[in-house]
């Protein structure tokens, strides 16, 4: 994924959550319903989640120093990672205090009744909208896995965070409004407090997949199957007759840290050998699309 198009996509998801979270809260204003206030500190807390990821790569993006000679790639995931924490606490820790708080003490929306109703069918349009600007920047590099395999395996933290943000907003929209409408047909207020919960517990499982597929990125993930396959193959050339082990790391999600120990002749001379690393390292950089950081080291196969 390029960082434009998860720039794009994220984009396009602050643009509608800020929209929404203003809309739900004056919604929650006029009725007092908590299944819409739950959700106007839903879509706050993924505003603020959009507002750290594109720090994030911005963060990332700045040059290597002497202090991290490796670069800063890996800060986006870990506002990723922060992004996990924020909607654990503020969205659905928040949401399941207040479906507490609410069941405790039920009431109707006595007042404005319609206006929920009409707020989340027009704040579910607005997700769909949002949601369909990510699944499209996510295709090329999807391709053929499913959406699940495509957030557990990818290296680039946006596009799975926004595509399960969006996802979760949609999803909990439709517990706000199945707990809103019921509440106005049958006049008890716990449907809403149960609407309410129920986005509480989706958020909570959605931060607890974020936080565990960032927290993999965070230690250090290898580079995918068919890029090792291919950074095997392409060490193998003139000078180099094995690969005798491979350890590849991601620095980022664009960045891969190359690390071999490949076998040589011994009748070779150190400028063979040097001018066969080289020749090496073109092969790799060339067989792979991501920036590659590559270290080799020359040995006999005992």
């Amino acid at each position: 994924m390029s960082a434009h198009g998860g720039n794009k996509a994220i984009l396009a998801a602050l643009a509608a959550n800020l929209g929404i979270a203003i809309t739900k809260f004056v919604a929650y204003l006029l009725t007092h319903s908590s299944s819409m206030l739950a959700e106007s500190v839903h879509s706050l807390a993924d505003s603020g989640n959009q507002v750290l990821l594109l720090v994030g790569g911005r963060r990332a993006s700045r040059e290597a120093d002497e202090q991290h000679p490796f670069g800063y790639g890996r800060a986006r995931y870990l506002y990723a990672f922060v992004v996990s924490i924020v909607l654990f606490s503020l969205g659905g820790l928040f949401a399941l205090y207040e479906a507490s708080h609410k069941w405790a003490d039920p009431h109707p929306i006595e007042s404005w009744k319609w206006v929920p109703v009409v707020v989340l069918v027009a704040a579910i349009v607005m997700e769909g909208l949002s949601f369909r600007t990510a699944t499209r920047e996510a295709a090329p590099q999807r391709g053929t896995q499913s959406w699940a395999r495509f957030v557990r395996t990818t290296k680039s933290p946006e596009l799975p965070v926004v595509l399960l943000e969006d996802a979760g907003a949609l999803v909990g929209l439709v517990f706000a409004l199945l707990g809103v409408s019921l509440t106005l047909v049958t006049g008890n207020g716990r449907w809403d407090a149960a609407g309410t919960a129920c986005i509480g517990v989706l958020l909570v499982v959605i931060a607890g997949v974020l936080a565990t597929e960032m927290k993999s990125l965070l230690l250090g993930e290898s580079a995918t199957p068919e890029d090792v396959r291919r950074i095997r193959e392409a060490l193998v050339g003139p000078g180099v007759a094995s690969v005798i082990h491979l350890r590849t790391m991601h620095l980022g999600p664009e960045e891969v840290l190359v690390a071999a120990k490949i076998e040589v002749e011994a009748t070779e001379l150190a400028s063979e050998v040097a001018d066969a690393i080289d020749a090496a390292e073109a092969r790799v950089r060339a067989a792979v699309s991501v920036t590659t950081v590559i270290y080799l080291e020359p040995d006999l196969r005992h």
